[in-house]
């Protein structure tokens, strides 16, 4: 039985997901859909899972791994076929270590890969092709370690209502020890991708819909359902559902990746929101009985996981070859197309079921030997692909590069700079540090060349602040030309005005500042409008 309306809870996390990768400035907090997903997930699977107990009195272990496999493996295997191809219309730099994220793709441990890669969710010069599958492994993890948990404790349970009671006990410790790692580690990482990535840290929305679904049901009507269904009128209960849908629209227009908020707060009233509209719209399916979800809606729905899947990589690779709208565009047709494929297609095809899709398939002539070609081959392009990328990217050599130069240069003018110093009054050394980003390491032979004798001190993701402390640093060893060159701001911008006021406060007496005017050429990026702002 499907239960309508739940389509319009992963419409939500899907849109969410979609305008935040597509419209970042406008959308900074779409990130937030991810927990929408969680949370649904979370409820789902505990609910059928404890409906298939007091049914049954068990519960079929491998019938439910061979289900979520049938469900998540086909769409992940074809989004890696045939994005592939794709990557030849785009330079090297994208599919740079391409088999190590294939790998974490298919092992499902992409996760665990963006972490010890060093990745970050949103500041990579050059995107990972399969970053979004980190969202993916964590829900894998979570499937298999909690159908084992909650089989375990079926076959402790003797009645529906103790498994409810056991169920409702281990998902609310479970949620305890994922929420308070994520509060607690969010002050204590230098960069929140580390908890943000972590299954650890950011598997708790699963739980809390776990904890949902003890008390509201899937199939089954629960007392509390029917009591809501008396006490909640139609209007009430789409006031409570559109109420959860704004306050997600609240977190996606106003709550930054960045902000510390997002990892103490953010992610649990999203799911919390995500919890109203779950009850709501169990609500509303037994208020409308007579009344069919639109098949738009369904369509839609049904498709959501393998867009989730397909869009990411499409847009990485069209956006680097037309304007931000066309390749929104460009990506919706194919993402909707392969996810259609996938759904109606692929994937009951796998599973043996029989639909009036595959009913029109079967008979016709060659068509088993047309896919096993097209698998071949999409497969020898993974293999080529794979084979023929670089283990490191032309873009990241190059930074490589320049900070090695950059290092041999300021170890021979440090021995300079301190003889100079000596000469001074002051002990101030005569010449010039520059402190930047990427940009600036990038330019690293550029600026030696027009400014000879300079100390070049540049970083990728560098921000205000950090160079701040650098200054500071080298003021405090006398080791700070009296020349000081600031070449960042583009960099986690939030703070600009508290950041150059301090780093203007704290150069020391009797030396000189210049700063770079910050510049940003995408104007999809959030920091876009910050950026010009203050510049």
């Amino acid at each position: 039985m499907r239960i309508k309306w739940f389509s319009l809870i992963r419409i939500t996390g899907l849109l969410l997901v979609l305008l935040y990768h597509f419209f970042q400035t406008i959308f900074p907090g779409g990130f937030f859909g991810v927990d929408v997903f969680f949370t649904f997930s979370g409820f789902l699977i505990t609910a059928l899972l404890i409906e298939e107990f007091s049914k049954k009195h068990e519960i079929d272990l491998i019938g439910f791994f061979r289900r979520r496999f049938y469900r998540i493996v086909p769409p992940v295997v074809l989004m890696v076929l045939v994005t592939m191809p794709f990557t030849f219309l785009v330079r090297q730099d994208y599919v740079a270590g391409i088999g190590g994220q294939i790998a974490g793709v298919l092992g499902f441990m992409t996760n665990f890969y963006e972490l010890l890669t060093g990745g970050s969710y949103e500041s990579q010069f050059i995107p990972h092709l399969f970053v979004h599958n980190w969202s993916l492994a964590v829900e894998v993890h979570y499937y298999i370690l909690w159908g084992l948990a909650v089989w375990f404790l079926s076959k402790q349970a003797k009645s529906n209502g103790q498994l409810k009671g056991m169920v409702f006990l281990l998902s609310a410790a479970a949620f305890l020890i994922s929420f308070f790692s994520m509060f607690i580690g969010s002050f204590l990482v230098t960069s929140f991708s580390s908890v943000y990535f972590s299954s650890l840290t950011h598997v708790y929305p699963f739980f809390l819909g776990s904890i949902l679904a003890t008390i509201v049901g899937v199939r089954q009507t629960t007392s509390l359902v029917k009591q809501l269904d008396k006490i909640w009128d139609l209007r009430k209960t789409l006031l409570v559902f559109g109420g959860g849908f704004g306050f997600l629209l609240i977190l996606t227009f106003f709550v930054k990746f960045t902000y510390l908020f997002a990892y103490l707060m953010g992610f649990l009233l999203a799911s919390l929101a995500t919890i109203a509209m779950i009850l709501a719209a169990r609500v509303l399916h037994e208020k409308t009985p007579n009344v069919q979800e639109p098949k738009m809606i369904s369509f839609l729905a049904d498709t959501s996981y393998a867009v989730y899947l397909f869009h990411w990589p499409f847009y990485i690779i069209f956006s680097q070859l037309t304007s931000n709208l066309l390749a929104v565009l460009l990506t919706l047709i194919f993402s909707y197309g392969f996810a259609s494929l996938s759904f109606y297609v692929l994937e009951p095809w796998i599973a043996g079921k029989d639909t009036p899709i595959l009913q029109t398939l079967r008979p016709l002539p060659h068509i088993h030997a047309i896919l096993a070609a097209s698998t071949g081959i999409l497969a020898f392009i993974v293999f080529l692909v794979t084979l023929m990328a670089p283990q490191v990217g032309a873009f990241e050599t190059d930074l490589t590069v320049n900070g090695l130069k950059q290092a041999a240069t300021n170890i021979s003018q440090t021995k300079v700079m301190t003889e100079r110093a000596e000469a001074d009054s002051l002990g101030i050394a005569d010449g010039t540090m520059l402190i930047g980003d990427s940009v600036a390491l990038r330019a690293n032979t550029a600026l030696q060349t027009a400014l000879p004798g300079a100390q070049i001190n540049a970083q990728v993701s560098r921000t205000t602040k950090t160079a701040n402390e650098i200054m500071l640093n080298n003021s405090q060893n006398k080791f700070l030309p009296k020349m000081v060159v600031i070449a960042t701001g583009v960099n986690n911008p939030e703070n600009y005005k508290e950041d150059w006021d301090s780093i203007v406060k704290n150069l020391p007496k009797g030396h000189h500042m210049v700063l770079v005017t910050p510049y940003e050429g995408d104007k999809t990026k959030e920091t876009y409008a910050i950026v010009e702002k203050e510049a």
